[in-house]
């Protein structure tokens, strides 16, 4: 079996530290460079989407067009449920 000195769990501990400190270090310098494209570019999409929903499509200036859904199953259901007596206590 394998026994765990203490330079090896030392050596563990100082390597676990030295990614957590570098990635911290890594995310202050990068970070908000990062988080600036990733705006940026919702930020298109937000402004593409904006600019195709207040674009007309092609239709003429007083032109009007009414889309009727056919109805569906109209049907009403008659039996709603079981009627329950109850007695209000005082």
């Amino acid at each position: 079996m394998y026994e765990a000195s203490f330079e090896s769990i030392l050596k563990t501990i100082l390597i676990i530290l030295l990614i957590y400190f570098g990635f911290k270090i890594v995310i202050r310098f990068f970070g908000p460079l990062i988080l600036k494209y990733f705006l940026k570019k919702i930020g298109n999409k937000f402004q593409q989407q904006f600019n195709q929903q207040s674009q007309p499509d092609s239709k003429e200036k007083g032109d009007v067009n009414i889309d009727k859904k056919s109805p569906k199953n109209m049907k009403s259901n008659k039996k709603v449920g079981e009627y329950i007596d109850y007695e209000e206590i005082d």
